[in-house]
């Protein structure tokens, strides 16, 4: 067990300092872009370096369509940017791609498309990707199929009836193969959950519906490393959902807990500020 634990950290090292590589990276793109939601994809950044890089989802790049993949659904489909440079990293396609980010004849559209390499959906309207998910793990335990799926989902999506009806769904058929992942950043589109309708007790309200409640601080790879594993062993006949508690705009202060830059790419003054401010946390240029 010692050395297991070993392991966890000094991989989760070696991850964390790639996932603040790719937030650079990701922000530069958003910069020349001048488009792209840069403080929602900050703050779930590390669950998508935690899946791919820390060797959670079974995918094959080379094989982007292979039967027997895990399935990533990412419901909040405005944090397409922090996906698609995880997914070019970890060699779904060329890094070079990412510079026609939102660009005309480019590869991607500021929301998430479902003809990228490694991208199961399209999405972008809020609750929808969730019970795409939902039906694919329903249809895996059909067919006898063992891959897992992950859905991972905006707190303030949270707000939509169908992630209840879907939650009530998972939890009815025991897809104990559907992990749900939510990104709690305590920020929506125009101001703080709580002060907007608060979510909380929000690991109450799961288990209420008959998930396997989580809670993780979601900027921690070693937090995830230790949390998803087991799961795949499905010991509980019971859907999972993880809490992750993160920060809208993570890695760059003058960013963080500031509801105004939901959507926005900077520019400018801000584009030289923020950029300053990320480099900061160690991150190569």
């Amino acid at each position: 067990m010692g050395e297991m634990m070993k392991s966890i950290e000094s991989r989760s090292e070696e991850l964390e300092q790639r996932s603040h590589d790719l937030g650079c990276r990701m922000l530069q793109m958003c910069i020349k872009a001048g488009k792209g939601h840069v403080s929602s994809s900050l703050s779930c950044l590390e669950m998508f370096v935690a899946l791919y890089h820390g060797r959670i989802l079974r995918v094959d790049p080379a094989n982007p369509k292979w039967e027997d993949r895990d399935r990533l659904i990412l419901s909040k489909g405005q944090a397409s940017p922090a996906l698609y440079t995880t997914l070019a990293d970890f060699g779904f396609f060329p890094m070079d791609w990412l510079e026609t980010f939102t660009q005309e004849n480019g590869k991607f559209a500021v929301h998430l498309q479902h003809d990228v390499p490694g991208v199961e959906i399209t999405a972008g309207s809020l609750g929808q990707g969730y019970g795409t998910a939902a039906g694919i793990a329903l249809a895996a335990k059909m067919n006898r199929k063992l891959f897992m799926v992950y859905a991972i989902l905006g707190d303030g999506e949270c707000y939509e009836g169908s992630i209840w009806e879907t939650a009530m769904f998972a939890s009815h058929n025991r897809l104990n193969n559907l992990v749900t992942i939510i990104d709690r950043n305590y920020l929506c589109v125009t101001d703080f959950t709580e002060d907007l309708v608060a979510l909380e007790p929000l690991d109450e309200k799961w288990r209420a519906f008959g998930f396997n409640v989580i809670r993780i601080n979601g900027h921690s790879i070693q937090e995830f490393l230790r949390a998803l594993p087991p799961l795949r062993n499905r010991n509980s006949t019971k859907p999972t959902v993880i809490i992750a508690d993160t920060v809208k705009g993570h890695g760059i202060p003058s960013m963080c807990f500031d509801p105004l830059w939901h959507g926005r790419a900077p520019q400018g003054s801000d584009a030289d500020k923020f950029t300053n401010e990320i480099q900061k946390r160690g991150c190569y240029e």
